[in-house]
Order: structure tokens, then sequence, then C-alpha cells
């Protein structure tokens, strides 16, 4: 079996590749039974499902910081199958990822926060400022720089957090529920800058539980009920049924 990185990448022009993943719990039984999909280059995806569904558990199996119990999970390149544990720093250093909770330290500002993610991986110090000043404008955080989290609203704090996802360039965003703890002003806000991002080149896989974003963006879907993978598609009217039958 070849290293991670050296195995051949998904089907041209795609990014991601999950193949027939299934992973289990030695106490909390199957989070996922037989997941396949792919996602391309650039492309923009929501993952839906109620609480419980299996989105955060995709979510960390696609960062592999889990590894499924069977199948198989492709990231450019890196097969969960064969990547060593001294190699998943190099993935992550690829991917963006966003939480619900924003997960900022409390004791450094905006810019600070950034900048942490580009110093983790090296980045030169000389190239450091200019790079988050750039990424909190992208984000329209240029005037909250050196404010602290606790000084920011919550749709601030999460445009901080998607400015340290994008530090290091990433060809995929993962947002686990982005929009949870936000109000409806904030979340159109934050789900714009994810399709401005997209529209630059990233590809993004969002989570939500949100059918009525899902509804207006008229986007690609992943839906999961109960581990399983339900649907693939656009059909918004099938997601919405769905959702009201499993209440």
């Amino acid at each position: 079996m070849t290293d991670g990185a050296s195995t051949s990448a998904p089907a041209t022009g795609g990014i991601l590749r999950v193949s027939n993943v299934s992973k289990a719990y030695a106490r909390g039984g199957d989070a996922l039974r037989g997941i396949s999909f792919e996602m391309r280059k650039g492309e923009f995806a929501f993952l839906v499902g109620h609480s419980g569904a299996g989105k955060s558990t995709l979510l960390r199996l696609l960062s592999m910081e889990e590894r499924p119990t069977s199948g198989e999970v492709r990231v450019s390149g890196f097969s969960s199958q064969s990547i060593k544990r001294r190699e998943v720093p190099q993935l992550r250093r690829r991917l963006g990822i966003v939480f619900q909770d924003f997960r900022l330290l409390p004791d450094r500002t905006a810019e600070q926060n950034v900048a942490f993610a580009l110093e983790v991986t090296g980045a030169p110090h000389s190239q450091i400022g200019g790079r988050v000043a750039r990424l909190l404008t992208q984000v329209g955080l240029a005037s909250k720089a050196t404010a602290f989290p606790h000084e920011l609203s919550g749709g601030e704090q999460q445009r901080v957090a998607i400015a340290r996802a994008l530090a290091n360039d990433p060809f995929l965003l993962l947002a686990d529920e982005p929009t949870g703890n936000l109000d409806e002003r904030a979340t159109h806000a934050i789900y714009l800058l994810l399709r401005e991002i997209n529209a630059r080149g990233t590809a993004v896989l969002m989570a939500t539980h949100d059918v009525a974003m899902i509804e207006r963006a008229g986007q690609r879907f992943l839906e999961l009920d109960k581990g399983t993978l339900v649907f693939d598609g656009t059909d918004v009217a099938r997601l919405k049924a769905d959702m009201r039958g499993r209440r």
C-alpha cells in the first residue's frame, strides 16, 4: 500500500471522493452507513439533516480527524486507508475548517487569531502581516483587526473564523453549521460571504439544517438521515417533505 499523498487523485476535476463509508462507535453504534459521493473543484454544496443525522461525523472523516470503520475517503490525493499520521497536518493545511462555535482564541485580537493559523504552518514572518490584512479585508473586518472576540458580534466572530480558515489558501472549505448560532441577518451575510469565497475558486461544503437557505440558494445538497445519505441533488421540495416527515 502506498503513502496517502502518493495515491491517485479522484476522477478528473474531483477533489473529494467518499466511497461506501461507514463509521461505528463502540458505545454509540453506527453513525454513518454506506456513504458515497464526490465533489469537484470549485463546487458549492450543502450537507443537510436533523441533529444527529451524521453531518459532524462526516466532516470529521473528511478532515481525517477520524478514520472510517469501512470504506474510503479521498481528499486531494490523500486516502483515509493509507495516510500516515505525520501526513495529516499536510492535508489540514490544504483544508479550511469553520465551526459553529467559532473557536477563536479569546486572548488574541482578530488579526492575531488569523495570524496564528499562518504561524503554526511556518509561513514567513515577513508575509504574515500583509496576508492577515488582506484576509480581514476580504471578510469585511479590516476596521476590527485589533478587536478581541468578546468585542465582536457573533457574525463578526464567524467572519474572523472564516478569515482564519482561508489563511493557507485552501482548495476546500468545510463549514460545520457556521450560521447555527447567528440571527437571520448574520446568517444571510455569512452565506453570501461563503458564496463569494466559492466564486474565487474554493470548493465549499456547508453543513446546515436551514432548509430555507438551501431553497433560496438552489444549490446541490446532500441529505443525511440517521447516518445514511438519502438524497444528493437539488430537489428542495423533496427535502422539505422529508424534513417535515422526520420531525
